[in-house]
């Protein structure tokens, strides 16, 4: 049989399934089904039950439910109030001052969420009121809540790597030692970004106002406390070899709990709501992963990989030029897309092109995550640009149009990972983990 005619009949079952507006996981499950009816003759049934119970009980996907529990319990504390009296008092004196809290704020819980959406609605949930009521630009605030939002993908522990680590067979604390470096600088990109508009155009900010005092910047740590015990016990016994990723999250589960009873917000109705959300957001993520994982057996079944693999290369084209068209491949999928369901659909695909550019596995994990970072701010799907609306009550439209500057910026630095490798591949090339 033909590989183009396979390929062509594939996307048209995508799109026909996906077009009924069925979850995406069972869609994906259709897909494969019907193409190896139609293509191959073999076992389906006891292929689909092979390979989605070997896929949901692998280790890393034993993590996931207690991450994402994690981050539902800590979105019913008071954390975002305690991120924000935190960090205000410390970015009175850098040029646009208070509006680094969303950029540095983010940056924090990203690393004991590991989801961008609960990110981007725990930071913003009070520093948007706030900065909105001192009188700061709306739309500089709403912009940097949503890019620096999209940093909970990247700075570990991401559920989006864990994922990519489950499908591309490749070491989780490797990957999330790889997001390190470049969440951080991302991170400064977006502050970066805030301090020249500022210091261009003063009038984004309202009258300053009076200067913290060192002692209160010393008080404001306390804030912070309840953030750094959790890095440090999450990242903390991972990296120092005492816990696997999977214990690590259920060490992040008691953390988070603790957390919740020190702030005296560990009652038995959030615990109902947290546990409830993350067996949602579980189930959703855990169907759509194995029914990645049976399509993308099916489609090697079927040789798509192989053909269009030949047919790229048969273009000769750079590695760089191969990154640039992933590139604007993914930002364009974004649009009708969620992150994940990019990921899955396309990685059986992309993975083996940009191993034979020579491009290392860790690498691509990092490079696709801040892709798919992207396609969170991207209309007419980009979830973060939901959750914000839902925070400020603006039109979609504004949300929109305040993250184009931050998109670019992630563009930019996607561009930037491909030309120097080493600011993903430094930490896990050079650092050894223990146990």
């Amino acid at each position: 049989m033909d590989p183009i005619f396979i390929l062509i009949t594939v996307l048209a079952l995508l799109t026909f399934y996906l077009g009924l507006g069925i979850w995406v996981g069972v869609g994906l499950y259709a897909v494969a089904i019907t193409s190896l009816a139609l293509f191959k003759s073999m076992p389906v049934d006891k292929l689909v039950a092979q390979l989605t119970y070997n896929t949901v009980t692998t280790p890393e996907m034993v993590a996931l439910p207690m991450f994402i529990l994690m981050a539902e319990i800590l979105f019913h504390t008071r954390l975002s109030t305690s991120l924000f009296n935190g960090l205000s008092p410390w970015t009175h004196r850098l040029p646009g001052r208070m509006m680094h809290v969303n950029v540095l704020g983010c940056t924090l819980f990203a690393a004991i969420s590991g989801s961008s959406a609960a990110t981007a609605a725990t930071v913003g949930r009070i520093t948007l009121s706030e900065l909105f009521r001192r009188g700061y630009d709306r739309d500089l605030v709403i912009g940097s809540l949503a890019g620096a939002g999209t940093l909970g993908f990247l700075i570990p522990p991401s559920i989006i790597l864990i994922i990519y680590g489950v499908l591309s067979e490749t070491s989780i604390l490797k990957l999330f030692m790889a997001g390190i470096i470049p969440g951080l600088i991302l991170s400064l990109c977006f502050m970066g970004y805030l301090g020249l508009r500022a210091t261009m155009n003063p009038a984004l900010l309202p009258e300053a106002e009076e200067t913290p005092t060192w002692r209160d910047r010393m008080v404001s740590l306390i804030d912070l406390g309840p953030v750094v015990f959790l890095i440090a016990l999450v990242l903390g016994s991972m990296y120092a070899g005492i816990a696997s990723p999977s214990e690590a999250a259920a060490v992040g589960v008691l953390g988070a709990f603790l957390v919740s009873a020190g702030q005296k917000t560990l009652t038995m109705d959030t615990v109902r709501k947290a546990c409830l959300g993350a067996v949602r957001t579980t189930s959703m993520i855990a169907l759509i992963v194995a029914g990645a994982v049976f399509l993308s057996v099916s489609m090697a079944y079927l040789g798509v990989p192989r053909m269009i693999a030949a047919e790229i290369a048969a273009l000769q084209l750079s590695p760089i030029s191969l990154i640039l068209l992933l590139l604007v491949f993914y930002a364009v999928l974004g649009c009708v897309l969620d992150g994940l369901s990019a990921i899955v659909m396309t990685l059986p695909i992309t993975l083996p092109l940009v191993i034979s550019a020579g491009f290392d596995k860790i690498w691509f994990g990092v490079f696709v995550v801040i892709v798919v970072e992207m396609a969170q701010i991207t209309p007419p799907v980009g979830f973060n640009l939901f959750v914000i609306q839902g925070l400020t009550g603006e039109k979609i439209g504004r949300v929109a149009k305040a993250t184009i500057p931050f998109f670019l910026i992630m563009a930019a630095f996607a561009i930037l990972i491909a030309v120097f490798p080493e600011i993903v591949t430094f930490l896990p090339s050079n650092v050894k983990l223990r146990g």
